[in-house]
């Protein structure tokens, strides 16, 4: 088994906030049915105002990820202005349909907060969802997704939001054995950029869930 067999197995989630969108992931990676990494990275900043999450062969989504980077620094050279979160997950939909044959296996959510918060799911063969409340992707996906379903409400404040994403990460690390790792990755992306908030922050969400339950 080589280097290219490395997976994220994984629990990604994305939310839309009042003025933010939040997205978040497991930190556990395989290699097979081996537990191969547990500070496995699956949040990527591609511009000041885009971030997504991946699922599915790490070397894949490097490829692409570094791809997209380069482009939307392109695309803000001869346009004057940046890449709309629309229009990234529109070239990387074009991206992946055109190698439909020889699919990547990977599967994005796209968020960001250019002009206001949006958020889009896509998958291998280049199918984009653009999701108007939260997005999910991985093999962890209908554990979060229920907690999503009955914790999700309109015009959420940022904290509420890293709140509920952190515990539909937390439900699926529970029960999927494909997602785990020492902790949960979180990133927020609102009209000041892409932040990613502080392990020891996050920690505080986890003891806070787990006292609840």
């Amino acid at each position: 088994m080589s280097a290219d067999d490395l997976k994220t197995g994984t629990t990604t989630v994305g939310i839309i906030a009042k003025d933010s969108v939040v997205l978040a992931a497991d930190m556990k990676a395989t290699m097979g049915h081996l537990s191969y990494d547990l500070e496995a990275k699956k949040l990527y900043k591609i511009t000041d105002h885009i971030g997504l999450t991946n699922a599915g062969s790490v070397g894949d989504s490097l490829v692409l990820i570094r791809f997209l980077k380069a482009q939307a620094q392109l695309y803000e050279t001869e346009r004057e202005e940046g890449m709309s979160t629309k229009a990234m997950a529109s070239f990387l939909s074009n991206v992946l349909n055109s190698n439909r044959y020889y699919p990547y296996s990977v599967q994005f959510i796209i968020g960001g907060n250019y002009k206001e918060p949006s958020l889009y799911e896509l998958t291998p063969y280049g199918g984009v969802l653009e999701r108007n409340k939260f997005a999910v992707s991985g093999s962890g996906t209908t554990l979060a997704m229920a907690t999503l379903d009955q914790g999700y409400k309109e015009n959420m404040s940022k904290d509420e939001a890293i709140k509920l994403a952190v515990k539909a990460v937390s439900a699926a690390k529970k029960r999927d054995i494909y997602s785990g790792g020492i902790s949960i990755s979180v990133m927020i992306i609102n009209q000041n950029g892409v932040q990613e908030i502080p392990q020891e922050e996050i920690q505080k969400y986890i003891n806070n869930n787990e006292k609840l339950n």
